[in-house]
């Protein structure tokens, strides 16, 4: 069965008829209309209110639409409707965008839109909730593009589909073109143009003004360089200039970071501002890419703490041993920290797209403003001749009112009495069609009053519009006022930097920390630090808080140390963790180390008790513990191993004093509660492999423990300092002390029971704190203050003199 044709015959007088149309010329007329349409309808910002099309409609229609900023919020879905269906005839997405920009902190030096609600963030790293969701209205500043717009001050044309009208450009008070930048991608051309200081460019508007000649230098006396919303440092002057001169010039743009201590243990870079239009998240994404590919080193961790009440937060955290600037110069040479924008000043000068440089674009603005307010003057001196016109003719009626009334009362209709009154009075048409509609209580006498001080007040009014007409000096000088209003009201300080040059190259500066020459110190406190170089400290001097170092030792900034602890365990501790301390010139003062617990884990009631090096051509350490064991330790340390057992502590027992022996030669000293100190040489102690228990070192009474051990150099000068106290009172101020010369102390045998140390006195039964070791002592109570020492005792077993503070720890010279 043969399928029935649906198509309908063309009819019997149909004639075809076929164009030949060549290709090329229909590819370059359509080329060429879309290419115009594009330049001038949606890609390019008019020179004059820097508007593009869809931003000038967003703004006109909000106008309209009374979302003034006293006024409250509406959906934006309510403004992209209303934009849409009268003046803009392309889709709602590309409108909300326009929008949601316009509102944006981030992205416009000065907002035209106050948004209410998830607007988006910084690098578009989070996206702008729906329009359903945010709400918006007119900024501030916006009501000054559209100030007198209702006054014959700009061009009007007709919408897309011909029953609307828009305003060809809006009145535009400031230059906004300058002020919140622009950037579009025509056909063929595209713009950039980056935010500038509204006070500044006013200054520069406003010169040009008063000297309509003024060269490039002069004016960028007033506008130095591009002001970002986002703040950063532009470095590099010279594109700016080119920029300014031909239209065309590139800059660099550097985020703020400054370098902070992050942590007790590392220091940071915190950058509070990024470059024009870079997020932290891409910041972040990009340091992790090239950490993971190895193409940067020296960052530990990235961290953004961004947030609405501190604003820009990004904490990036160095890895000890690297120096944070070489780390900061390699962030901008390899991240979004540094970025280059390309200035392109196109824009729309009587429909006609045109590069611009400063001045050219301040005399587009300038022509443009002139002709507003000239209009504007011309608007309201009509509105007020129009109004004098009826007010004088009022006044003529109001001195012969009884005359006015006659002639209306004996005429047969208002057209004969609009007649005779024409006649008689000699007023226009308009007057007397006016005193016609007045009421007979406009008629008073105070009225009349009245009338006659708004006629002044109007010639008045009309003879200053007439001099701003008649004269261009006082039209300039009434647009440079008002700029100036505008700057005193909206103007703000400046926010990015601009800098000749990057400054010092910070290649000098080795990326990594190099592995000099330091001294790792412990104080008093339990603070942990290094200094800058190795060189001792000179013990003159005021002494600080924390001054107390109890343990010192040399070492090298990439080194490691050995801390060894109450519970017997040497654990690892790499030098560059520590914080450095600026220079030795002084006596050490530890305020700025950091606890031992920041870097080391240890066990309830564990303390550090020294610092040893890790060298194993060195004499090792001597031990001494509560219970009277002594130890000489074999220097093996295996590297492989964060954690050693240089004791085998029996139960209950714990060190209370290790050091590192220098020669071997030294005496070992213990001194125990009840007062008695015995010193034999290290020489009676064979040194034991690490897992040892160590050997008998002082014999205990019954009930007594060792509270101090050390090993003194006997070729040195050195002092014993003892404190006595009793075990029922905890009142530091009844304990006594005593400083006696260490070589009052004769040497005994390992494993004896030594010489009483001091005397006790009544109510005195045992010591709270002895020490030994090199002289001058210095003494600090518990949270690290200097205290004053009693002066020496030649006797070995005196008794004591009272404390003026209570005293918690000693050490030698540092």
């Amino acid at each position: 069965m043969a399928r029935r044709s649906t198509k309908t015959p063309p009819p019997e007088d149909f004639e075809e008829k076929i164009l030949d149309i060549d290709v090329v010329d229909e590819m370059q007329g359509s080329f060429l209309e879309y290419a115009y349409s594009v330049i001038y309808s949606r890609a390019l910002p008019d020179a004059r209110d820097g508007l593009k099309p869809v931003h000038r409609r967003i703004v006109y229609q909000m106008n309209e639409m009374g979302l003034r900023p006293d006024r409250g919020y509406v959906k934006c879905a309510r403004v992209v409707g209303e934009v849409m269906g009268k003046l803009h005839p392309h889709g709602d997405a590309s409108i909300y965008d326009a929008l949601v920009r316009m509102a944006q902190p981030f992205s416009m030096r000065l907002p035209l839109v106050d948004g209410h609600g998830n607007f988006g963030s910084l690098g578009n790293d989070d996206p702008p909730a729906a329009m359903r969701y945010t709400e918006c209205r007119m900024a501030d500043a916006t009501s000054l593009m559209t100030e007198s717009i209702d006054e014959d001050t700009v061009d009007f044309s007709p919408n897309y589909d011909g029953q609307e009208r828009e305003p060809v450009a809006l009145p535009a008070a400031y230059p906004n073109l300058l002020v919140n930048g622009a950037s579009g991608i025509a056909v063929g051309m595209a713009t950039n143009m980056p935010p500038h200081n509204l006070g500044e460019v006013i200054a520069a508007a406003r010169h040009l003004i008063k000297h309509p000649g003024a060269d490039l230098e002069t004016l960028m006396r007033f506008v130095p360089g591009p002001d970002l919303p986002t703040g950063g440092r532009i470095v590099g002057l010279a594109g700016i200039k080119d920029a300014y001169d031909s239209g065309r010039g590139t800059f660099k743009i550097r985020a703020k970071a400054t370098v902070e201590d992050v942590t007790a243990r590392r220091k940071g870079l915190v950058v509070t501002e990024l470059p024009f239009a870079v997020g932290p998240e891409k910041v972040i994404a990009k340091i992790k890419d090239l950490v993971g590919s190895k193409k940067l080193q020296g960052i530990a961790d990235v961290k953004d703490l961004t947030d609405r009440a501190h604003g820009l937060r990004l904490v990036i955290e160095i890895k000890n041993g690297f120096h944070p600037e070489a780390v900061l110069e390699q962030l901008y040479k390899l991240t979004p920290m540094e970025e280059s924008f390309g200035i392109n000043n196109v824009a729309l000068v009587d429909g006609q797209p045109l590069t611009l440089g400063l001045k050219e674009l301040l005399e587009v603005y300038l022509d443009h403003r002139f002709e507003v307010v000239r209009r504007r003057s011309e608007f309201r001196r009509g509105k007020r001749q129009d109004r004098l016109h009826l007010v004088e003719g009022l006044l003529v009626a109001l001195l012969d009112i009884d005359e006015v009334i006659r002639i209306i009362r004996s005429s047969d209709n208002s057209a004969q009495a609009k007649e005779r009154l024409i006649e008689h009075f000699s007023l226009s048409e308009i007057q007397t069609q006016y005193i016609l509609d007045t009421p007979l209580r406009r008629l008073t006498k105070f009225d009349k009053i009245e009338l006659e001080s708004e006629r002044d007040r109007l010639t008045g009014e009309i003879d200053e519009l007439t001099g701003i007409l008649d004269s261009d000096a006082e039209l300039r000088r009434l647009v440079s006022s008002e700029l100036a209003a505008v700057a005193k009201k909206f103007g703000t300080d400046r926010r990015t930097v601009l800098l000749e040059s990057a400054g010092a190259p910070v290649a000098a500066v080795p990326l990594e920390v190099a592995d000099d020459p330091c001294r790792v110190l412990l104080s008093s406190t339990g603070l942990l630090a290094r200094t800058v170089t190795g060189e001792p400290a000179d013990d003159s001097g005021k002494r600080t808080k924390h001054d107390v170092i109890v343990s010192a030792v040399l070492a090298t900034a990439r080194a490691d140390v050995g801390v060894v602890t109450s519970a017997g365990r040497l654990l690892r501790l790499p030098v560059i963790d520590l914080p450095q301390l600026p220079g030795t010139a002084s006596a050490p003062n530890l305020a700025g180390g950091a606890p031992a617990s920041e870097f080391l884990t240890l066990e309830t009631g564990e303390q550090v008790i020294c610092l040893t090096t890790l060298d194993e051509t060195s004499q090792g350490l001597a031990i001494g513990t509560e219970q009277g064991v002594v130890k000489r330790v074999v220097p093996d340390y295996p590297a492989n191993k964060d954690e050693l057992e240089v004791i085998g502590l029996r139960e209950g027992d714990r060190i209370v004093g290790a050091v590192e022996l220098v020669t071997g030669e030294e005496d070992l000293v213990f001194i125990t509660d009840d007062a008695q100190l015995l010193r034999y040489p290290a020489g009676q102690v064979r040194p034991q492999g690490r897992a040892a228990g160590g050997m008998a070192g002082i014999k205990l009474t019954a009930g007594a423990k060792v509270i101090h051990f050390s090993a003194v150099d006997p070729a040195a000068e050195a002092v014993v300092f003892t404190v006595a106290g009793s075990h029922g009172t905890l009142d530091d101020s009844v304990r006594t002390a005593k400083l006696t010369p260490f070589d009052q102390y004769p040497r005994k045998g390992r494993a004896t029971g030594g010489v009483r140390c001091q005397r006790f006195l009544k109510g005195e039964d045992l010591l709270v704190l002895a020490w030994a070791g090199a002289s001058p002592a210095r003494a600090a109570t518990a949270n690290g203050t200097p205290a004053e020492l009693p002066f020496p005792d030649p006797r070995r077993d005196g008794s004591g003199t009272p404390l003026t503070v209570a005293v918690a720890s000693l050490a030698g010279p540092a």
